[in-house]
């Protein structure tokens, strides 16, 4: 099993910046890929980000490129989002999943270990 815990949420004004950070614990030599992923209230769960944990590959969504960043401490075990320019439409609860595929995926489905997330909201 892998335990994940997000922090670093809270409430931002539109143009501002956040780093979440997410702790894996537990058997995490088993899993390949980190993610991060969002749900606004009302809608579903959308991907945001994936990093493989050697740090050699990340994929982005369209509405977040160029304004967030991933990264990997292999040694902390910690995977962070680096949020910058943020907008009204980023609010929403930011999870963390680690796959214990090694191919960059997308989809919620694709996922094995989630954690409990954490409110991002971005005021305008």
């Amino acid at each position: 099993q892998v335990q994940l815990v997000e922090s670093g949420g809270g409430l931002v004004q539109a143009g501002g910046s956040l780093r979440l950070s997410c702790a894996a614990s537990g058997r995490t030599g088993s899993t390949a890929v980190m993610g991060w992923f969002r749900q606004a209230p009302g809608k579903d769960r959308e991907f945001v980000a994936a990093i493989r944990r050697s740090g050699e590959s990340t994929t982005y969504a369209d509405s977040v490129k160029g304004r967030f960043t991933i990264s990997t401490d292999n040694a902390k075990n910690t995977v962070y989002l680096q949020m910058n320019s943020l907008k009204p439409e980023d609010t929403a609860v930011y999870y963390c999943a680690a796959r214990l595929g090694f191919r960059l995926r997308l989809g919620v489905d694709e996922y094995d270990y989630w954690g409990q997330g954490t409110k991002v909201t971005v005021s305008s």
